[in-house]
Parts: structure tokens; sequence; C-alpha cells
């Protein structure tokens, strides 16, 4: 039987306080370190979550980007880079705890670059600013968001790394997403509103991902959790 929506927003701030977690630890532990390859974290990050909750399926690809990949958007698979002592790194992960999906992101400094700190303490607050706006504007639609997310970056000095700000999210496997769907993306080509029920009559809920880049000095930096909750 289908979770009626309390029900369904609870498991999802479960699923985003587990993974929120799971990030927690991996700072503690120091698996982001200068020397690893983005594969091997990767891995450890994986095998930590199955220690953390058991057996841990993602239903996106996992992700961690260092230095010039970091510039890469979610499709991209550069080659896998070895951490440098310096570098910015972010990981993407999307779990899957009891059924209902996380998405959650964060970016990780090494070194004592002002620059690449500020990008990394900037993405928590254009994230934060991005939701309000969310929250201001009940019809607001996936092109809407977008342009405020892009004009955020902009004034703040970075540009937007992919074609769009964030997804739909649910129980897995939620509605289908891919690039021919627009209406599951906070993009410029969605002219629908995001508050509106899917094609099973369920709330859509939405992640809100921030995808930073400075192309010129060659990285960028991501945030992602969940906009509707």
């Amino acid at each position: 039987m289908r979770d009626d929506e309390p029900t369904r927003a609870v498991r999802l701030l479960d699923a985003q306080a587990k993974a929120e977690r799971l990030f927690a630890e991996i700072e503690m532990r120091g698996l982001v370190a200068a020397g690893e390859g983005e594969r091997a974290v990767s891995d450890r990050v994986r095998d930590l979550a199955n220690e953390l909750f058991g057996t841990t399926r993602h239903w996106h690809k996992r992700i961690v980007r260092s230095g010039p990949n970091t510039l890469k958007p979610y499709k991209e698979n550069p080659p896998d880079r070895v951490i440098g002592a310096d570098d910015i790194v972010f990981a993407d992960f999307g779990p899957i705890f009891e059924e209902y999906e996380a998405d959650f992101g964060r970016t990780f400094v090494l070194g004592d670059d002002p620059v690449k700190h500020r990008l990394r303490n900037d993405l928590p607050t254009i994230f934060a600013a991005g939701k309000r706006f969310f929250e201001s504007e009940p019809e607001i639609t996936g092109k809407r968001l977008y342009a405020e997310v892009e004009r955020l970056a902009a004034e703040a000095g970075w540009e937007l790394g992919g074609w769009h700000a964030g997804h739909l999210v649910g129980e897995f496997p939620h509605e289908k997403i891919d690039g021919a769907d627009v209406e599951s993306y906070i993009t410029t080509d969605n002219d629908t509103p995001l508050r509106r029920t899917d094609k099973a009559g369920r709330r859509c809920h939405w992640i809100l991902e921030i995808h930073l880049i400075d192309r010129g000095r060659g990285f960028g930096g991501f945030y992602e959790e969940l906009l509707t909750l």
C-alpha cells in the first residue's frame, strides 16, 4: 500500500538525515584526503554506508570529483584522478534507505586557497537563498527557480556548472527522469509549477542542487539536498 503524504515526507527526511550522517562520518574519518584516487574514495564511502546502515543501494552513480574534474556536469565521466594537497573535492551520492531516495552533495577543501574556501562557503548560502525564493512563490516554475539560482551564482562571482539545478526525488524508483523529460528538472525549459502532483497523484518533492564553477581557475563545487521539506 502506498504511503500517505505525511509518511512520505517523514521517510524522505529520514533518508536525508542518514545521508547527512554519512557525510559527517566522511569528514570525521578523513576519507577525502590527498594522495587518494577519486574512485577509491567513492568505494570507501560506499563501504562506510554499508557499515553504518547495512547494504545500501544507490539510485544514481556515485561521484567523487577533484580539481578540474569538479567542472564537469553529472552526465560526464572524467578519468579517475588522484586528489592533490591543495584540491577542492565534491561528493554526490544517492543512497536508498528503506526504498526512499536521498540525494546529497557536499564540498571539501584541502589546503588554504582562499578562493576555494570562499566557493565552498558560498554553496550553502546560495542554496539557502534559492530555497527562500522557492518558498516565497507558490506558483514557481522550474524555469523561474533556475533563473534565480543562476542570478545568485553570478552575483557571488560564479557560474552554474550544469543545465539544471535539481530534480524530482521520492520512492525508488521515482518517476522516470531523463534529459528528454524537462518537467522532472529545475531548468530553463520547465514552465510547469514545481508544486504539483506526479502521474501517480503523489506530491512532487524536489532536490535543489547548486554546482558552482570558476572556469578561469579551473575548479568548482557542489551542494545538494531536499528543497521541498
